[in-house]
């Protein structure tokens, strides 16, 4: 069994080493993976079993609420309440946990909650795999799952008091169950399901379990009273299996999971036709290898790898699959659904349009039509596209209709497989809709702050995404929507100050807000001006007009030295209700939240490719290890772990709808993408080192190359990028106005 030993934080900024000749490494991608990176402080990932994208998060659960505890568990704490089946990784808000399963001993079945203490020196977690030795009961835990169902494998001590629980009642955060169903078919077969309401208003998973040993016996309890029967239904379920076992006796389950009904749950449990645990978990961790495999990297730095390769996990692990085996899942109105292929849900737009989704494009191409087409049903039973859909309930949670951004991408760099009229209708829809503040959007221009609540990142963020349908409407031919759409893409324009260099509020009859403080944060939406954050890290979201943004300050100069001050100025933040997602800092800059990712690579577009590269290498130094508190804020999802895969790699994508990923500093001195078709994108960086984080000259497939930027044709072609490294500024590379990446500026607004 493998043991991750935990170190401190990576010391050096840049991380890589330069390239002497490298030993081979017989250790594989998975093999770097270390799940507990991010579960500490406020990562809020999960270390549990799950396959890539799978339906099945098999995790540990402490059974406590509060914020850090949004996936269920938390590397400080001490104790393990059970082994639920569906997790969020890296959310800033808590739900699911649902279906709840705790070995024990000794404990007369009843309605109490079951804990045990445990210790991470007798904790395992692997890709496809945990195990946890809980230390009240003697009881050895382990997990694996397939795409649709978990396998426990439990060794019990001698006891005539062995049991296995299922708590159908067991919530955390804003979750509540609402009804529970257990039902016995034999003395090794049971179904159920649990419905909920919390963040997801309608939440409704089916089970199906199946033993490797029958029980000796059964209670059933139903909001706190025995059940005398062989089913319970009520709003609190628990149901007890009970047995005798022998020391070290070896029960194993399997758990079959479906959203739309008990007969999709026992298909689910097809997956798993016989009781051989380690070849179910080879299958899993073979599944994160054909995944991870998909990039290679060269680099003597264990550490790094072990970020890296952690990294990419994290971003496979949403959207989760919402379909069961017969493709079905449980619709807007609660009932089944045929879908035509697979379907994903657990979409933190806000989050992944910026990183996660266009690392799909380049490594998960297969999966993005059926995400696309994941939000087209959604629109078909909803209306509109979904903001932050969980199991197909619209949350409403943060700003923009940032599914546009997604569907966007996909049209224009060519994806096929869903109707692209449609498309670009649900897309149009979402921003002539008449609620988040849109109405005001059209109305005003901008949205007033004394109208709406949050309106500096809604007017900013609206406008990126007009941006985006601009662009495809202008693929399709649809001149008109063209011109409108462009027109809304510069609703930024007057919301920028001049005298203070900062988007600030406004309130309907054009007058500023005041008092103004930049340092300012206030977490309540409704009374903030800026969405989990302030103006110093909201003043750079102009992803679809860089130049024009450039352009409000007057000057490169003015940009870059705003830019400087970013970094430089106090971390101090000012307000009664600061928010908590506000981590990560350098300056005023904070990683540990998505509206600042980009801004690190904003330098290139003013010619300054090399302090580009003095932030990357620092941030990836320094916000980002190999250890439980390896993230410096919320997972979200896979967006945090997405921003470090690119910055590893070398590029970024600013603007994620265009055909451009910026150029920083790579970490590795070779990296190679597999790509579709037979084809392989290799970055390699010579001379690299922690010093030597500035690119000096640049050859794309042997060719001297000098913008600071790469395509997406370039690297879905295949082909060589060589990056010559030093330890000095290249003053020459990615520095003239015609290597910077395109500003994608729209015609002047009227």
């Amino acid at each position: 069994m493998k043991v991750y030993l935990l170190g401190g934080l990576l010391a050096a900024a840049g991380s890589a080493h330069a390239q002497p000749a490298q030993t081979v490494d017989p250790r594989r991608p998975v093999d770097y993976v270390n799940p507990f990176i991010g579960t500490a402080d406020h990562g809020h990932t999960y270390p549990g079993a799950t396959v890539p994208f799978g339906m099945v998060q098999l995790s540990p659960d402490n059974g406590r609420s509060g914020w850090d505890w949004c996936s269920g568990y938390n590397y400080g704490d001490s104790v393990i309440a059970g082994f639920s089946h569906l997790h969020l990784s890296g959310t800033g808000i808590g739900d699911l946990c649902d279906i709840s399963v705790m070995p024990s001993i000794g404990i007369l079945p009843g309605t109490g909650k079951i804990t045990s203490a445990f210790s991470h020196d007798r904790e395992i977690a692997e890709p496809g795999y945990y195990a946890v030795l809980l230390k009240d009961f003697g009881v050895w835990a382990e997990l694996t799952t397939t795409l649709h169902a978990g396998m426990h494998r439990y060794i019990f001590p001698g006891s005539g008091n062995s049991m296995i629980r299922f708590d159908l009642g067991f919530a955390i955060n804003w979750d509540k169950a609402t009804e529970g169903y257990f039902q016995k078919i034999n003395d090794t077969t049971f179904v159920g399901y649990r419905y909920s309401t919390g963040w997801a208003k309608d939440q409704r998973v089916y089970f199906a379990v199946v033993l490797s040993k029958p029980i000796k016996d059964i209670a059933l309890y139903g909001d706190g009273a025995q059940v005398k029967a062989d089913r319970v239904k009520a709003q609190d379920v628990k149901a007890c299996l009970l047995f005798d076992t022998r020391p070290a006796e070896r029960i194993l389950m399997k758990v079959g999971l479906s959203f739309a009904d008990i007969d999709g749950a026992k298909k689910s449990l097809g997956e798993i036709p016989g009781w051989d645990f380690d070849a179910v978990r080879k299958i899993a961790v073979d599944a994160w290898e054909d995944e991870l495999g998909k990039v290679t990297v060269a680099s003597d730095n264990t550490k790094l790898k072990q970020t890296f390769y952690t990294a990419l996990y994290h971003s496979f692990e949403a959207p989760v699959t919402f379909t069961d085996r017969d493709l079905r899942y449980k619709g807007i109105d609660g009932k089944p659904v045929q879908a035509t292929g697979k379907r994903y849900t657990v979409h933190s737009i806000w989050d992944t349009f910026r990183a996660n989704n266009p690392l799909f494009t380049i490594l998960q191409p297969d999966r993005v039509p059926d995400i696309v087409n994941s939000y087209l049903d959604f629109y078909d039973q909803y209306g509109l596209l979904p903001v932050w859909d969980l199991e197909y309930n619209e949350t409403n949670c943060m700003t923009g209709y940032h599914s546009v951004a997604v569907i966007s991408d996909a049209i224009l760099k060519g994806f096929k497989g869903f109707d692209v009229e449609k498309a670009y209708a649900a897309m149009k829809k979402s921003a002539m809709q008449d609620i988040r503040g849109t109405n005001l959007y059209r109305q005003y221009g901008y949205v007033p702050q004394d109208k709406m609540g949050s309106s500096v990142t809604i007017t900013l963020e609206y406008a990126y995404d007009d941006w985006c349908i601009a662009q495809v409407a202008k693929s399709l031919g649809k001149t008109d929507d063209y011109a409108l759409f462009m027109k809304r893409a510069h609703a930024y324009v007057p919301l920028f100050d001049k005298g203070t260099g900062f988007f600030r509020a406004k309130n309907a009859d054009g007058s500023w807000v005041q008092p103004f403080d930049p340092y300012y944060s206030e977490h309540d939406p409704d009374k903030a001006m800026y969405t989990e954050g302030n103006a110093w890290q909201h003043s750079w979201f102009v992803p679809q007009d860089p130049q024009g943004l450039i352009n409000l300050f007057g000057s490169k100069a003015a940009y870059v030295d705003k830019l400087d001050s970013l970094f430089s100025v106090s971390s101090v933040l000012k307000g009664d209700n600061t928010s908590p997602d506000i981590s990560g800092m350098i300056g005023q800059y904070a990683q540990g939240n998505e509206p600042s990712h980009h801004i690190a690579y904003l330098y290139n577009y003013a010619g300054e490719p090399w302090k580009t590269a003095d932030r990357i290498r620092l941030i990836t130094s320094t916000l980002y290890d190999n250890t439980p508190h390896g993230l410096c804020g919320n997972e979200d999802c896979g967006q945090m772990s997405a921003w470090y895969v690119f910055s590893a790699l070398g590029f970024y994508p600013v603007n994620p709808v265009s055909e451009e990923y910026v150029i920083g500093s790579p970490l590795f001195d070779r990296v190679s993408l597999s790509l579709p078709g037979n084809k392989t994108f290799t970055l390699v960086a010579l001379n690299n080192s922690p010093a030597n984080k500035y690119v000096q000259s640049a050859r794309l497939n042997g060719k001297r190359y000098d913008k600071s930027y790469i395509t997406h044709a370039d690297i879905e072609a295949g082909g060589v990028l060589e990056l010559t490294m030093g330890d000095k500024p290249g003053k020459t590379w990615g520095t003239s106005a015609a290597d910077v990446p395109a500003s994608m500026s729209a015609p002047a607004a009227n």
